[in-house]
């Protein structure tokens, strides 16, 4: 008896700038289709933390490191035969190709959360987060659309969130 798990478990990336509210959506994600979830802030190195905070943008360099955790993380969660929802901002398609890495030969699909510039920054400078809305610029200056071939859906979260969550579950759900 093989304990390789079945290709076909569901790993998704919820991703967007800051203020999108990619860890309510990934939290009500995981909730409804009973993934095992990351909050992909957790994930980045102190450094990370300390340069944001100080209002510096993270360059290639730094995110690598946290891109591959996140990467270690849903390999070992596939290994054992749990399905996924990771939070991340997997602002440029090579980000995102670091991601697929975690499950090379299973789907990696991705929930692509947006709302116009005014809207994220009105929710920003309304949380306790150690991202700075001075840093939403630089984000959406780096933010590669998902491509043709990505797996992806795009949500606009100036909906309300019960939309937001609906219709990433229907698109989740469709296979």
């Amino acid at each position: 008896m093989s304990s390789t798990p079945p290709p076909s478990l569901l790993h998704v990336v919820v991703m967007g700038t800051a203020g999108t509210g990619k860890s309510t959506v990934a939290q009500r994600l995981a909730a409804e289709l009973g993934l095992v979830l990351a909050e992909g802030d957790d994930f980045h190195p102190a450094d990370n933390i300390t340069k944001m905070s100080a209002g510096i943008p993270l360059d290639d360099a730094d995110r690598e490191p946290w891109l591959r955790s996140l990467a270690v993380w849903t390999a070992q969660q596939h290994a054992a035969g749990r399905a996924t929802v990771v939070t991340c901002s997997a602002l440029r398609e090579t980000y995102r190709d670091v991601l697929r890495t975690g499950v090379p030969d299973g789907p990696t699909r991705f929930v692509h959360l947006e709302a116009p510039r005014e809207v994220l920054v009105a929710r920003m400078t309304g949380r306790d987060h150690f991202m700075p809305a001075s840093l939403l610029d630089s984000q959406l200056d780096t933010l590669e659309p998902l491509a043709a071939h990505e797996d992806g859906i795009v949500v606009d979260v100036s909906a309300p969130v019960d939309e937001v969550v609906a219709r990433a579950l229907a698109w989740l759900r469709r296979g």
